[in-house]
Protein backbone atom coordinates (compact mmCIF):
# COMPACT_ATOMS: atom_id res chain seq x y z
CA UNK A 1 0.00 0.00 0.00
CA UNK A 2 1.53 3.34 -1.40
CA UNK A 3 1.67 6.52 1.69
CA UNK A 4 -0.61 8.04 -0.55
CA UNK A 5 -3.22 5.20 -0.53
CA UNK A 6 -2.59 5.04 3.80
CA UNK A 7 -2.95 8.88 3.76
CA UNK A 8 -6.34 8.43 2.14
CA UNK A 9 -7.91 5.86 4.17
CA UNK A 10 -6.85 7.50 7.43
CA UNK A 11 -8.45 10.92 6.87
CA UNK A 12 -11.29 9.37 5.57
CA UNK A 13 -11.57 7.73 8.50
CA UNK A 14 -11.18 10.91 10.14
CA UNK A 15 -13.66 12.78 8.50
CA UNK A 16 -16.12 10.03 8.69
CA UNK A 17 -15.95 10.08 12.36
CA UNK A 18 -15.91 13.57 12.67
CA UNK A 19 -19.06 14.01 10.12
CA UNK A 20 -20.94 11.78 12.00
CA UNK A 21 -20.31 13.28 15.60
CA UNK A 22 -21.15 16.66 14.01
CA UNK A 23 -24.38 15.49 12.76
CA UNK A 24 -25.81 14.25 15.87
CA UNK A 25 -24.41 17.32 17.60
CA UNK A 26 -26.36 19.80 15.18
CA UNK A 27 -29.55 17.59 14.99
CA UNK A 28 -29.81 17.92 18.39
CA UNK A 29 -29.16 21.09 18.21
CA UNK A 30 -31.74 21.74 15.48
CA UNK A 31 -34.66 20.18 18.02
CA UNK A 32 -34.05 23.14 20.23
CA UNK A 33 -35.12 25.43 17.91
CA UNK A 34 -38.90 25.96 16.77
CA UNK A 35 -39.84 24.64 12.93
CA UNK A 36 -40.37 28.51 12.34
CA UNK A 37 -37.90 30.23 13.81
CA UNK A 38 -35.73 32.29 11.80
CA UNK A 39 -32.66 31.09 13.61
CA UNK A 40 -32.95 27.53 12.33
CA UNK A 41 -30.93 29.15 9.56
CA UNK A 42 -28.56 31.28 11.14
CA UNK A 43 -27.85 28.15 13.39
CA UNK A 44 -26.68 25.99 10.73
CA UNK A 45 -24.95 28.58 9.02
CA UNK A 46 -22.48 29.30 11.85
CA UNK A 47 -22.31 25.30 13.27
CA UNK A 48 -21.16 24.48 10.06
CA UNK A 49 -19.12 26.87 9.28
CA UNK A 50 -17.50 26.27 12.79
CA UNK A 51 -17.99 22.45 11.72
CA UNK A 52 -15.97 22.82 8.28
CA UNK A 53 -13.23 25.83 9.22
CA UNK A 54 -10.41 23.66 10.44
CA UNK A 55 -10.44 21.30 6.89
CA UNK A 56 -10.96 24.09 5.05
CA UNK A 57 -7.41 25.86 6.48
CA UNK A 58 -5.57 22.86 5.97
CA UNK A 59 -6.54 22.94 2.08
CA UNK A 60 -5.82 26.33 1.80
CA UNK A 61 -2.82 26.19 3.35
CA UNK A 62 -1.18 23.64 0.85
CA UNK A 63 -1.71 26.85 -1.45
CA UNK A 64 -0.73 29.78 0.64
CA UNK A 65 -0.38 30.74 4.49
CA UNK A 66 -2.34 33.87 4.86
CA UNK A 67 -3.80 35.79 7.94
CA UNK A 68 -7.26 34.30 6.69
CA UNK A 69 -5.77 31.11 6.65
CA UNK A 70 -4.11 31.13 10.37
CA UNK A 71 -8.07 32.51 11.78
CA UNK A 72 -9.75 29.08 10.38
CA UNK A 73 -7.10 27.10 12.20
CA UNK A 74 -8.03 28.89 15.64
CA UNK A 75 -12.02 28.83 14.95
CA UNK A 76 -11.52 24.87 13.65
CA UNK A 77 -8.98 23.71 16.47
CA UNK A 78 -11.22 25.48 19.22
CA UNK A 79 -14.19 23.97 17.69
CA UNK A 80 -12.55 20.54 17.74
CA UNK A 81 -12.27 21.06 21.64
CA UNK A 82 -15.47 22.04 22.22
CA UNK A 83 -16.74 19.63 19.80
CA UNK A 84 -15.76 16.32 22.21
CA UNK A 85 -17.64 18.14 25.10
CA UNK A 86 -20.80 19.01 23.57
CA UNK A 87 -20.84 15.30 22.23
CA UNK A 88 -20.26 14.02 25.51
CA UNK A 89 -23.09 16.11 27.36
CA UNK A 90 -25.66 15.62 24.83
CA UNK A 91 -25.12 11.61 24.70
CA UNK A 92 -25.49 11.78 29.07
CA UNK A 93 -28.38 13.78 28.04
CA UNK A 94 -29.66 11.09 25.33
CA UNK A 95 -29.49 7.95 27.57
CA UNK A 96 -30.94 10.10 30.23
CA UNK A 97 -33.65 10.56 28.58
CA UNK A 98 -33.70 6.88 27.07
CA UNK A 99 -33.68 5.88 30.44
CA UNK A 100 -36.69 7.67 31.79
CA UNK A 101 -38.69 6.51 28.59
CA UNK A 102 -38.31 3.23 30.25
CA UNK A 103 -38.91 3.97 33.82
CA UNK A 104 -39.97 7.46 34.13
CA UNK A 105 -38.07 9.51 36.79
CA UNK A 106 -38.30 13.30 35.43
CA UNK A 107 -39.98 15.79 37.82
CA UNK A 108 -43.38 16.65 36.45
CA UNK A 109 -42.67 19.93 35.48
CA UNK A 110 -40.30 18.67 32.32
CA UNK A 111 -42.98 16.68 30.75
CA UNK A 112 -45.41 19.92 30.75
CA UNK A 113 -43.13 22.35 30.11
CA UNK A 114 -40.86 20.51 26.82
CA UNK A 115 -40.31 23.58 25.01
CA UNK A 116 -38.83 25.18 28.05
CA UNK A 117 -37.03 22.35 29.26
CA UNK A 118 -34.75 22.31 26.27
CA UNK A 119 -34.16 26.34 26.28
CA UNK A 120 -33.08 25.91 29.80
CA UNK A 121 -30.90 22.62 28.67
CA UNK A 122 -29.70 23.98 25.58
CA UNK A 123 -28.43 27.13 27.47
CA UNK A 124 -26.83 25.49 30.47
CA UNK A 125 -25.32 23.19 27.69
CA UNK A 126 -23.66 25.85 25.92
CA UNK A 127 -22.52 27.63 29.41
CA UNK A 128 -20.79 24.41 30.46
CA UNK A 129 -18.93 24.08 27.36
CA UNK A 130 -17.75 27.18 27.17
CA UNK A 131 -16.45 27.36 30.72
CA UNK A 132 -15.23 24.24 30.00
CA UNK A 133 -12.96 25.42 26.90
CA UNK A 134 -12.06 28.75 28.16
CA UNK A 135 -10.43 26.73 31.55
CA UNK A 136 -8.76 24.06 29.23
CA UNK A 137 -7.48 27.01 27.29
CA UNK A 138 -5.66 28.67 30.51
CA UNK A 139 -4.68 25.39 31.70
CA UNK A 140 -2.75 24.97 28.06
CA UNK A 141 -0.89 28.38 27.98
CA UNK A 142 1.35 27.59 31.25
CA UNK A 143 3.13 24.74 31.23
CA UNK A 144 4.55 23.79 35.10
CA UNK A 145 7.86 21.95 35.94
CA UNK A 146 8.02 18.74 36.27
CA UNK A 147 11.19 17.78 38.58
CA UNK A 148 12.57 13.99 38.84
CA UNK A 149 15.90 12.97 40.81
CA UNK A 150 17.10 10.26 39.49
CA UNK A 151 20.21 7.90 40.24
CA UNK A 152 21.51 5.70 37.53
CA UNK A 153 24.66 3.55 38.83
CA UNK A 154 27.74 3.47 36.57
CA UNK A 155 30.77 5.43 36.64
CA UNK A 156 30.84 8.60 34.80
CA UNK A 157 33.28 11.36 34.98
CA UNK A 158 30.61 13.34 35.65
CA UNK A 159 28.89 13.18 38.87
CA UNK A 160 25.41 14.80 38.19
CA UNK A 161 23.67 16.16 35.15
CA UNK A 162 20.58 18.88 34.69
CA UNK A 163 19.06 17.73 32.17
CA UNK A 164 16.32 19.67 30.21
CA UNK A 165 13.52 17.30 28.50
CA UNK A 166 10.90 18.63 26.76
CA UNK A 167 8.35 16.59 24.10
CA UNK A 168 5.56 17.82 22.08
CA UNK A 169 5.96 21.20 21.48
CA UNK A 170 3.96 21.58 18.38
CA UNK A 171 5.57 24.68 16.80
CA UNK A 172 2.99 26.48 14.16
CA UNK A 173 -0.02 28.25 13.69
CA UNK A 174 -0.89 27.17 17.38
CA UNK A 175 2.13 27.26 19.53
CA UNK A 176 3.16 30.51 17.89
CA UNK A 177 5.85 32.58 18.98
CA UNK A 178 4.34 34.63 22.27
CA UNK A 179 3.48 30.53 23.52
CA UNK A 180 6.94 29.35 22.56
CA UNK A 181 8.73 32.27 24.49
CA UNK A 182 6.91 30.94 27.46
CA UNK A 183 8.23 27.64 26.77
CA UNK A 184 11.65 28.93 26.36
CA UNK A 185 12.17 31.38 29.37
CA UNK A 186 10.92 28.18 31.43
CA UNK A 187 13.79 26.04 29.68
CA UNK A 188 16.02 28.81 30.65
CA UNK A 189 15.34 29.38 33.99
CA UNK A 190 16.44 25.77 34.59
CA UNK A 191 19.89 26.64 33.74
CA UNK A 192 20.22 23.14 31.84
CA UNK A 193 23.19 21.19 31.65
CA UNK A 194 21.62 19.71 28.20
CA UNK A 195 18.26 20.12 26.47
CA UNK A 196 16.35 17.20 25.29
CA UNK A 197 13.29 16.97 22.95
CA UNK A 198 11.97 13.99 22.68
CA UNK A 199 9.89 14.48 19.33
CA UNK A 200 7.18 16.25 17.92
CA UNK A 201 8.94 19.63 18.03
CA UNK A 202 7.31 20.61 14.60
CA UNK A 203 3.22 20.41 14.05
CA UNK A 204 2.85 19.79 11.05
CA UNK A 205 4.02 22.12 7.82
CA UNK A 206 7.29 23.93 8.17
CA UNK A 207 5.90 27.09 6.86
CA UNK A 208 3.81 28.72 9.81
CA UNK A 209 7.48 28.63 11.85
CA UNK A 210 9.38 30.10 9.62
CA UNK A 211 6.78 32.83 8.98
CA UNK A 212 6.65 33.48 12.14
CA UNK A 213 10.51 32.90 12.57
CA UNK A 214 10.03 30.48 15.59
CA UNK A 215 13.76 29.59 14.80
CA UNK A 216 14.93 33.11 15.92
CA UNK A 217 13.28 31.83 19.71
CA UNK A 218 14.48 28.54 19.38
CA UNK A 219 18.29 29.78 19.40
CA UNK A 220 17.66 31.38 22.87
CA UNK A 221 17.76 28.73 24.65
CA UNK A 222 21.28 28.12 26.48
CA UNK A 223 22.44 25.24 27.78
CA UNK A 224 25.85 23.91 28.83
CA UNK A 225 25.74 20.39 26.02
CA UNK A 226 23.39 21.99 23.51
CA UNK A 227 20.12 21.09 21.86
CA UNK A 228 19.42 17.55 20.70
CA UNK A 229 16.02 16.19 19.02
CA UNK A 230 14.78 13.40 17.81
CA UNK A 231 12.10 12.74 15.13
CA UNK A 232 8.32 12.64 15.67
CA UNK A 233 5.08 11.58 14.26
CA UNK A 234 4.44 14.99 12.83
CA UNK A 235 7.38 15.58 11.45
CA UNK A 236 6.78 12.82 9.23
CA UNK A 237 3.12 14.14 8.88
CA UNK A 238 4.18 17.54 7.76
CA UNK A 239 7.43 16.86 5.71
CA UNK A 240 10.97 14.91 7.74
CA UNK A 241 13.44 16.82 5.62
CA UNK A 242 12.42 20.34 5.70
CA UNK A 243 11.54 20.21 9.60
CA UNK A 244 15.05 18.57 10.24
CA UNK A 245 17.25 20.93 8.22
CA UNK A 246 15.64 23.84 9.92
CA UNK A 247 15.51 22.67 12.86
CA UNK A 248 19.34 22.00 12.30
CA UNK A 249 19.99 25.28 11.05
CA UNK A 250 18.77 26.90 14.24
CA UNK A 251 20.70 24.69 16.73
CA UNK A 252 18.79 21.50 17.44
CA UNK A 253 21.67 18.50 16.98
CA UNK A 254 18.78 16.16 15.00
CA UNK A 255 19.95 12.27 16.30
CA UNK A 256 18.12 9.98 13.56
CA UNK A 257 18.68 6.60 14.42
CA UNK A 258 21.97 7.80 15.68
CA UNK A 259 24.43 8.02 18.86
CA UNK A 260 26.48 10.94 20.39
CA UNK A 261 28.98 10.35 23.44
CA UNK A 262 28.96 13.36 25.09
CA UNK A 263 32.18 14.68 27.28
CA UNK A 264 32.88 11.43 27.40
CA UNK A 265 30.05 11.09 29.86
CA UNK A 266 27.41 9.60 28.52
CA UNK A 267 26.13 8.35 25.88
CA UNK A 268 22.99 9.68 23.89
CA UNK A 269 20.86 7.52 21.30
CA UNK A 270 18.00 8.97 19.38
CA UNK A 271 15.54 6.65 17.72
CA UNK A 272 14.09 7.63 14.43
CA UNK A 273 10.33 8.14 14.89
CA UNK A 274 8.41 4.38 14.32
CA UNK A 275 6.05 6.57 11.51
CA UNK A 276 9.06 6.46 9.01
CA UNK A 277 7.87 3.43 7.38
CA UNK A 278 4.38 4.50 7.75
CA UNK A 279 5.14 8.12 6.52
CA UNK A 280 8.21 8.47 5.34
CA UNK A 281 8.78 4.77 3.14
CA UNK A 282 11.77 4.11 5.41
CA UNK A 283 12.36 1.85 8.30
CA UNK A 284 14.17 2.48 11.18
CA UNK A 285 17.27 0.84 12.29
CA UNK A 286 16.50 -1.90 15.03
CA UNK A 287 17.67 -0.34 18.74
CA UNK A 288 20.17 -3.91 18.88
CA UNK A 289 22.07 -2.33 15.85
CA UNK A 290 21.72 0.91 17.45
CA UNK A 291 23.47 0.15 20.71
CA UNK A 292 26.36 -2.13 19.12
CA UNK A 293 28.86 0.17 19.30
CA UNK A 294 27.67 2.36 22.22
CA UNK A 295 30.29 1.83 25.39
CA UNK A 296 27.61 0.43 27.96
CA UNK A 297 29.80 0.73 30.58
CA UNK A 298 28.80 4.60 30.72
CA UNK A 299 25.06 6.15 31.18
CA UNK A 300 22.82 5.84 28.11
CA UNK A 301 20.11 7.90 27.22
CA UNK A 302 17.63 6.79 24.94
CA UNK A 303 15.19 9.31 23.09
CA UNK A 304 12.21 7.38 21.70
CA UNK A 305 8.87 9.64 20.73
CA UNK A 306 6.50 6.99 21.17
CA UNK A 307 6.43 4.23 24.25
CA UNK A 308 5.52 1.42 22.38
CA UNK A 309 7.81 -1.24 23.49
CA UNK A 310 10.02 -0.70 26.86
CA UNK A 311 11.39 -3.58 26.99
CA UNK A 312 13.00 -2.93 23.94
CA UNK A 313 15.19 -0.48 25.80
CA UNK A 314 15.58 -3.20 28.89
CA UNK A 315 16.71 -6.13 26.64
CA UNK A 316 19.50 -3.69 25.44
CA UNK A 317 20.76 -2.00 28.37
CA UNK A 318 19.52 1.05 28.45
CA UNK A 319 19.46 3.41 31.43
CA UNK A 320 16.67 5.69 31.25
CA UNK A 321 14.33 5.75 28.21
CA UNK A 322 12.65 9.60 27.31
CA UNK A 323 9.49 9.47 25.48
CA UNK A 324 6.37 11.82 24.68
CA UNK A 325 3.87 11.19 22.12
CA UNK A 326 0.58 10.44 24.19
CA UNK A 327 -0.76 13.83 25.67
CA UNK A 328 -1.76 11.52 27.85
CA UNK A 329 -5.10 12.04 25.85
CA UNK A 330 -4.85 15.66 26.17
CA UNK A 331 -8.62 16.02 26.55
CA UNK A 332 -10.24 14.18 29.23
CA UNK A 333 -11.46 11.35 29.14
CA UNK A 334 -8.85 10.16 26.28
CA UNK A 335 -6.31 10.33 29.01
CA UNK A 336 -8.37 6.64 29.39
CA UNK A 337 -7.41 5.26 25.93
CA UNK A 338 -4.08 6.40 26.36
CA UNK A 339 -3.58 4.59 29.34
CA UNK A 340 -5.37 1.66 27.67
CA UNK A 341 -3.23 1.79 25.00
CA UNK A 342 0.43 1.98 26.80
CA UNK A 343 1.84 0.44 29.05
CA UNK A 344 3.28 4.10 30.72
CA UNK A 345 1.19 6.96 29.36
CA UNK A 346 2.90 9.28 31.59
CA UNK A 347 4.77 9.53 34.37
CA UNK A 348 8.07 7.77 35.51
CA UNK A 349 8.54 4.39 35.95
CA UNK A 350 11.58 2.11 36.61
CA UNK A 351 11.63 -1.63 35.11
CA UNK A 352 14.35 -3.97 35.11
CA UNK A 353 17.41 -1.74 35.55
CA UNK A 354 15.67 1.29 32.94
CA UNK A 355 14.32 4.17 34.29
CA UNK A 356 11.38 5.05 31.47
CA UNK A 357 9.82 9.11 31.82
CA UNK A 358 6.93 9.69 29.36
CA UNK A 359 6.21 12.85 29.26
CA UNK A 360 2.21 14.49 28.52
CA UNK A 361 3.83 17.26 26.52
CA UNK A 362 4.37 21.28 26.66
CA UNK A 363 2.21 21.74 23.79
CA UNK A 364 -1.21 21.06 21.88
CA UNK A 365 -1.93 19.49 18.98
CA UNK A 366 -5.25 19.85 17.69
CA UNK A 367 -7.87 21.92 20.08
CA UNK A 368 -5.66 24.89 22.04
CA UNK A 369 -6.45 23.00 25.28
CA UNK A 370 -5.96 20.51 28.00
CA UNK A 371 -8.00 19.31 30.51
CA UNK A 372 -6.59 15.96 31.33
CA UNK A 373 -3.26 17.37 32.48
CA UNK A 374 -1.33 20.46 32.91
CA UNK A 375 1.46 20.99 30.03
CA UNK A 376 4.87 19.95 31.03
CA UNK A 377 8.48 20.99 30.85
CA UNK A 378 10.33 17.94 32.37
CA UNK A 379 13.70 18.82 34.66
CA UNK A 380 15.40 15.59 35.31
CA UNK A 381 18.31 15.57 37.75
CA UNK A 382 20.70 13.01 37.15
CA UNK A 383 23.08 11.36 39.75
CA UNK A 384 25.66 8.79 38.23
CA UNK A 385 27.42 6.27 40.44
CA UNK A 386 26.75 4.01 43.51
Amino acid sequence: MTRTQMFFIFFSVVLVIYGSINSYIYIRGLHVIPHNSPLRLWFTIVFWFLVLSYIAARIIEHFTISTFSEVLVWIGSFWMGAMVYFFIILLVIDILRLANHIIPFFPEYIAQNIQQAKKITAIAVVGIVFLTVLAARINSMFPRVQTLDLTIEKQSPLKELNAVVVSDVHLGTIICNSHFIRIVEKINSLDPDIVLFAGDLVDEDIEPVIRQNLGETLRQIKSKYGLYGITGNHEYIGGVEPACNYLTEHGVIMLRDSVVQIDSAFALVGREDISARQFGGSKRRPLNELMENVDKSIPVILMDHQPSNLNDAIENGVDLQLSGHTHHGQLWPFNFISKAVYELSWGYLKKGNTHFYVSCGVGTWGPPMRTGNRPEVVNIKLKFGK
